[in-house]
């Protein structure tokens, strides 16, 4: 048996097919289409015409390419880049009525559930009480628990391209003044979040998202051709330096160095940044890099019989649900801890 699902992404739509036989999702196909919705919505953050034509088009190829490979259709969804746009709804009902499929958004908190769902099956038990960080291009998800799922999980504002469009405006490379000014947001975002985590005083930490897989890379970690097996680190002095390195480049200059993409390069240091800054607030000496993230973690839950929480993924998307919006899988607990956070000193 095999399954497949859609991720629209900020940057691209990413179809995976894995067979589900052998108990764990194993990819035996995967595409993806960059279509870079972020830089298409408008100043508003709605959805024109054009690029819900565009994306109905990748969902429909993305569909067809799924049978193809004989897993039937797709599971889709949407993470912020849709979530978040005024029009939302309409988008989803423009998809539904060109393509025939229904594609569900993904709220941030079950987008960091199943990431940490995807974390700890890859990393197994021996990690203990772990904490998972993942950038995407609209948000940053943190989760933290001890066992399957987290005990608990948000999303925060801070994803790397929402940040670069919002904070770091046209200049390439952002000047100094800019950058000082978005780590002081990010520091301000991350505050309760942190001190939660130094609270929790987690045995092990993970990063996920092609971001921290390219700023591993760009420290020292093993290139993707050694497999998704070999060992990757992502220590936070070695980021400190990348940061430095990456906030003195142009975007077109970033490119050049290894790991960082031509279609990442604008968007890495602001990657760079948060990450950089979560890891110290934290107390977080660094982290392993894990090559499975929310795909995998929504493969997993299908794999485990336990897709009732996602609307209409019985039925395979044939019948819309009474609502296109997944829920989380737990009510949302994150509490503010007393304590201040230290000042950042580089």
């Amino acid at each position: 048996m095999r399954l497949s699902v859609v991720d629209i992404g900020s940057n691209t739509v990413r179809l995976v097919i894995a067979d589900a036989d052998v108990g764990a999702p194993l990819p035996v196909h995967t595409a993806k289409w960059r279509l870079r919705l972020a830089q298409q919505v408008q100043p508003d953050g709605r959805f024109g015409a054009d690029a819900v034509r565009r994306l109905a088009e990748a969902v429909t190829e993305a569909a067809e390419t799924s049978r193809a490979w004989g897993a039937g259709t797709p599971l889709l969804f949407a993470t912020a880049v849709v979530r978040d746009a005024p029009n939302c709804s309409e988008v989803l009902q423009e998809l539904r009525e060109r393509t025939g499929l229904q594609v569900h958004t993904l709220p941030g908190q079950a987008e960091a559930e199943l990431t940490f769902l995807a974390a700890r099956r890859w990393t197994g038990w021996h990690a203990g009480p772990m904490v998972m960080l993942d950038i995407g291009g609209g948000s940053f998800e943190v989760a933290f628990g001890r066992g399957r799922l987290p005990d608990f999980a948000v999303s925060l504002p801070l994803g790397a391209g929402r940040l670069t469009r919002e904070h770091l405006g046209d200049a390439d490379p952002p000047s100094p003044h800019a950058l000082k000014e978005l780590r002081r947001y990010v520091r301000h975002q991350l505050r309760d979040v942190a001190a939660r985590i130094r609270w929790e005083a987690p045995r092990s930490a993970v990063v996920t998202s092609r971001t921290f897989q390219q700023l591993a890379r760009l420290c020292g970690a093993p290139p993707g051709r050694e497999g998704p097996f070999a060992t990757r680190r992502l220590e936070r002095q070695d980021l400190r330096r990348a940061l430095r390195q990456l906030a003195g480049r142009s975007a077109a200059e970033r490119a050049q160095l290894p790991g960082i993409s031509k279609a990442r390069s604008r968007q890495a240091l602001a990657g760079a940044l948060v990450g950089h800054t979560a890891l110290k607030l934290m107390g977080l000496p660094g982290a392993t890099v894990c090559p499975w993230a929310i795909r995998e973690g929504v493969l997993l839950q299908q794999l485990e019989g336990d897709s009732g929480w996602w609307p209409g993924a019985d039925d395979a998307l044939t019948t819309a649900p009474a609502s296109p919006t997944v829920q989380p899988l737990h009510p949302p607990h994150l509490t503010a801890l007393p304590g201040r956070v230290p000042e950042e000193t580089g």
